[in-house]
């Protein structure tokens, strides 16, 4: 007996449109590798892809937005495991060791995903679009520090910790990738381990 999910003509339409979203963000990617996010059309994609301009259409509104999808797809995100009770130190140093495990994956698609952030820098709808996209995961990566530790254990308020960590996670990734023999792990440690022994100072306009 063939079950539900073993029966293609039985899987839910949302599982056809992420394999049709996985197919041509897969084609654009080749796509761009070999002739630039410049010189790579709609029509490229979808011929690379064996289908036509409307599936991506049916998929993306435009060329950016394709364009920003493929980012996202392709940058593996940072993932520390972290036990509930933890105290901030103990989350930059998970932070940490999620960030050097990242490591490889992340190198393996970087000259593609730094080549579309620097396509960003020219085009100012694209720059918007991943503007957007970053203040959501930073909406989301606030969130999720308020909920671990709250905002009076962190050395500033969540929505500001959740840049810092970001802004030092990528810079040490491409430093990494620059100057591996430089930047080893016992620097991302150093990194963290200041950052955790940062303390909030008290404000100025507190009533005592």
């Amino acid at each position: 007996m063939t079950s539900r999910t073993g029966n293609p003509r039985r899987r839910p339409k949302g599982d056809k449109r992420a394999r049709t979203r996985a197919k041509l963000l897969e084609a654009a990617r080749q796509l761009t590798r070999q002739k630039g996010y410049e010189h790579t059309t709609m029509e490229d994609i979808a011929h690379r892809a064996g289908m036509t301009t409307g599936a991506i259409y049916g998929n993306f509104r435009n060329r950016d937005e394709l364009f920003i999808a493929l980012s996202e797809a392709y940058w593996p995100p940072i993932k520390p495991s972290v036990t509930p009770g933890s105290d901030f130190p103990e989350i930059l140093r998970a932070l940490a060791e999620a960030t050097i495990a990242a490591v490889p994956d992340r190198r393996a698609v970087a000259v593609g995903f730094l080549t579309g952030r620097a396509y960003a820098l020219g085009h100012e709808e694209v720059r918007r679009l991943a503007r957007d996209q970053t203040a959501r995961s930073y909406d989301a990566g606030a969130a999720w520090l308020r909920g671990m530790v709250g905002n009076d254990a962190l050395p500033f308020p969540s929505e500001i910790m959740v840049r810092v960590i970001h802004a030092l996670t990528e810079g040490l990734m491409l430093q990494r990738f620059l100057t591996p023999e430089l930047v080893g792990d016992e620097v991302f440690h150093a990194a963290f381990e200041l950052l955790a022994a940062r303390r909030r100072k008290p404000s100025r306009n507190r009533v005592e």
